[in-house]
């Protein structure tokens, strides 16, 4: 399954990258977010591994794997859980000198059980609506937190 959604926000690429890849930004739009630790490499580069915690009404942990960090060009993810695998592409395009588009690619991969297979079957669109609700709510915060 795969497919991308988008979302325009009112900041220069710059500091809406910046924002975006502020991890202790995270719990400000993703919802049920907890934690991310680092495992191994540096933070946001080529090869790191960290692990993510959320918790919203059941606990989820992925391993997040950077294959890619050229931002605000591109950055691609590998996200492991024990119920799907999928790659998230993130990339940031400037409109205008204040206007940023930000796009996110998301292919998933593999789908491990009976349940999670039959919702991604019934349900692909619920994936998707997930993806852009966080895009929306990061755009939120974004502009509000600009000065």
């Amino acid at each position: 399954m795969k497919y991308s959604c988008t979302v325009d926000i009112n900041l220069p690429i710059d500091k809406t990258v910046a924002l975006w890849e502020d991890e202790s930004n995270f719990k400000e739009w993703q919802d049920g977010f907890k934690s991310i630790e680092p495992i191994s490499g540096v933070p946001n580069s080529e090869g790191a591994k960290s692990k993510i915690s959320l918790e919203d009404n059941i606990k989820i942990e992925l391993l997040e794997t950077i294959i890619l960090s050229d931002l605000p060009n591109k950055k691609v993810a590998l996200y492991e859980h024990i119920h799907m695998t999928n790659t998230q592409t993130t990339r940031f395009k400037v409109l205008g000198q204040n206007k940023t588009q930000y796009i996110s690619e998301v292919e998933y991969t593999k789908f491990n059980g009976f349940m999670i297979k039959l919702m991604a079957k019934l349900f692909p669109s619920k994936f998707k609506a997930q993806s852009q609700k966080w895009m929306n709510q990061f755009k939120a915060f974004a502009e509000k937190s600009n000065p």
